[in-house]
């Protein structure tokens, strides 16, 4: 009998193995011929989406989190086994020096164009590279951002580490979530404006129509002021913010600077006096892992789709 089923079983198709697998990387396709076993993340952001898959055991540690004090509790916990390798932006001899063999960073989150550290100077040395989208507008054109952009990229970080239904049902979770939670919301008849301020006061520092902040923003019902700055994230004057008088002020909260000392400034500063957003108080705090990719993106658009609706 036991050799005839093994007969039997010989003849059954075994599944295709997931290896190697293909995914698209900005304007790269990269290909994984095995699940990396020593990742290295970069930021916090990019970091909660690691952790979201669970893949703490495949990673050698972090890089650029208390360097820019964006560390919280919530990862904190996630991390705490793991080393953090470099506070800010890592060098070449730092991945290379830890063994690793994947890089998960993006354009300004770890890389930057021409600098030290790219996909192209990481190659020889066996470290694969996964970019996250938000970021591909500092090397190609790209469509608006999307909340879809986030979701691409948990899926084909389940591709690369061979965790594809994981990140399918996570990712099925997250929309599933965010639209039982607007469906019963009270429509808005206009989109309210609003901006984001993240830094400076000479000048500000502010998201354009490629930066996570737009499509929390436009999921939550808004429009954001600055949706025409062809760019992902950058600084413009303030005369632009005080014309368009938003509604609606986003302060993203990390560094030196609170978000407290930050709506002091506008409050106190005369020149944004007969601003709605200011005359009105309405400020709404994202702290910096909900304001930029990752899976705090759910929580961020549930709290702005709230504070929109508020009387």
């Amino acid at each position: 009998m036991k050799l005839a089923l093994s007969a039997l079983l010989a003849l059954v198709p075994l599944p295709a193995l997931a290896f190697p697998v293909t995914v698209q990387s900005c304007n790269r396709e990269v290909t994984f011929d095995a699940a990396p076993k020593a990742a290295i993340s970069n930021d916090v952001n990019l970091t909660e989406m690691m952790l979201a898959l669970g893949l703490t055991d495949r990673m050698v540690g972090y890089t650029g989190i208390s360097g820019w004090k964006t560390l919280d509790e919530g990862l904190r916990d996630g991390v705490a086994e793991l080393p953090e390798l470099s506070a800010k932006y890592p060098s070449k001899e730092v991945l290379i020096g830890a063994g690793a063999d994947f890089f998960f960073a993006g354009w300004n989150y770890g890389m930057k164009v021409g600098g030290e550290v790219t996909p192209e100077t990481l190659e020889p040395y066996g470290i694969k590279v996964y970019e996250l989208t938000e970021s591909c507008i500092h090397i190609m054109p790209r469509d608006k951002i999307s909340m879809e952009d986030m979701y691409n990229d948990l899926l084909n970080l389940g591709k690369i580490f061979g965790v594809e239904d994981k990140a399918a049902a996570l990712v099925e979770g997250y929309r599933r979530d965010l639209a039982d939670y607007l469906a019963p919301l009270a429509p808005l008849g206009t989109a309210p404006r609003v901006f984001v301020y993240d830094s400076g006061e000479d000048a500000v520092f502010t998201a354009g129509r490629y930066a996570m902040p737009t499509a929390i923003i436009e999921a939550a019902g808004g429009v954001n002021i600055m949706d025409d700055l062809e760019k992902s994230w950058a600084e413009i004057g303030w005369e632009a913010v005080i014309e368009r008088n938003p509604e609606v002020v986003v302060i993203v909260n990390y560094g030196d600077v609170t978000a407290e000392q930050k709506i002091a400034f506008m409050k106190g500063n005369p020149a944004f006096a007969n601003m709605d957003a200011v005359k009105n108080d309405r400020f709404v705090v994202l702290e910096y892992v909900e304001a930029t990719p990752g899976p705090r993106n759910i929580a961020a658009v549930r709290k702005l789709a709230e504070a929109l609706r508020a009387k």
